[in-house]
């Protein structure tokens, strides 16, 4: 059962793509067969329908899916492992050939049906097969709801980081039913729940507030709280999207929190999960731009107090020399580096960032340790 209140359509300008829609409800999956007929180039229905999906959320959600495209073009599934360590150059070429041996062709199309993982390596797939074939965002995640699924970024991991090798493939339009989240346990859904703080910390300071006073609601899935916080995720990110594709600008402060973030992730071998990372790293790049002046002090501890109500752990405590080493060497090989120098996205205060210089700005070396180091002292 759902109302028009139920459903929300946020629309994302692309420059190569045009406008593409994101419809956010309650019970919306069931609107892929209408979707996919209308957002159809040419005036005829695709040729093969690929779904791409890791092989929990293909258990819970695929027949289901297979379902619904029945009838507009033959339907097959394929899978992956799961998990971040699956985003990777294996799986990429497994899916690929997979598509190829089941007979898509330049005018099949990829349904990438889970989360974060998902969207990236299926869209990856979508950009690369056959030169591009168009792809559908159906996430199943909070993470992906909130923000993978939304700005058409796609790729796979490799052994020195986080997405090092992808492309900008739009998708035809991306379907968010926030029911889908009810599977969720709610460590997961903390872990999602991390990225909607990090729009708030960028973009809203009143959202931020909200989803502090929402959290208990929220991570024990209340779905209208829950319907709330993806739609306003949802709208912050298409706009900044929208105003900036490629990320040469401001889609940059989009990053906040994942520069040091993803350095996190990747030196514990994937295993502290995405969304704890990017905490830590909202914490910490805020206590970067606090050291140096740029970054209203308390700004760090009101962001660990939003993770904490998320029931994370937003620091870890001082690292050793050696860590701290291994983080500056993961930070450095990061896309976001530009001639060998680290970037980084730093705040004003809660809800704004500092445009100075950029929308990101490099950092020196030694201030960055000082926070890693847990160092305290005067400001550099």
């Amino acid at each position: 059962m759902r109302s028009d209140g139920d459903i929300r359509e946020v629309t994302v300008e692309t420059e190569r793509a045009g406008r593409y829609p994101v419809r956010v409800g309650r019970g919306v999956l069931g609107d892929l067969p209408e979707l996919v007929r209308e957002h159809v180039s040419g005036g005829a229905d695709p040729a093969h329908l690929a779904i791409i999906s890791d092989d929990r959320v293909a258990e819970l959600y695929g027949d289901r899916v297979r379902g619904l495209l029945d009838g507009i073009a033959p339907v097959t599934l394929h899978t992956f492992p799961h998990g971040e360590q699956n985003k990777n150059r294996l799986q990429w070429a497994a899916l690929t050939d997979s598509l190829l041996e089941r007979g898509v062709g330049r005018d099949g199309w990829v349904i990438a049906l889970g989360g974060g993982v998902t969207g990236d390596l299926a869209g990856f797939v979508a950009a690369t097969y056959m030169r591009g074939i168009p792809v559908v965002q159906i996430p199943t995640s909070l993470v992906a709801m909130i923000d993978s699924a939304v700005g058409g970024k796609t790729g796979i991991d490799l052994p020195g980081g986080k997405n090092l090798v992808g492309a900008f493939h739009p998708p035809r339009f991306v379907l968010v039913d926030v029911e889908l989240t009810g599977t969720l346990p709610r460590r997961e859904r903390a872990q999602g729940l991390v990225e909607a703080l990090k729009h708030g910390a960028i973009l809203d300071v009143a959202y931020f507030e909200t989803l502090l006073a929402e959290a208990d609601r929220l991570l024990d899935g209340d779905p209208r709280a829950s319907f709330r916080a993806v739609l306003r995720s949802v709208e912050l990110k298409a706009r900044v999207v929208s105003l900036d594709e490629r990320e040469g600008g401001l889609r940059q402060i989009l990053n906040f929190g994942h520069t040091l973030g993803h350095a996190l992730e990747a030196s514990s071998g994937y295993r502290l999960p995405h969304g704890s990372a990017v905490a830590q790293g909202m914490v910490l790049e805020a206590r970067v731009g606090e050291r140096l002046g740029v970054t209203r002090r308390g700004t760090a501890d009101r962001i660990a107090e939003g993770v904490r109500r998320l029931e994370l752990e937003p620091e870890t405590g001082p690292s050793d020399e050696a860590r701290v080493d291994a983080l500056m060497e993961r930070a450095a090989r990061d896309k976001k580096a530009r001639a060998g120098a680290v970037r980084y996205v730093l705040l004003r205060e809660v809800g704004a960032t500092r445009p100075e210089e950029g929308w990101s700005r490099e950092v020196e070396d030694e201030v960055v340790r000082q926070v890693l180091r847990g160092a305290e002292g005067r400001r550099v």
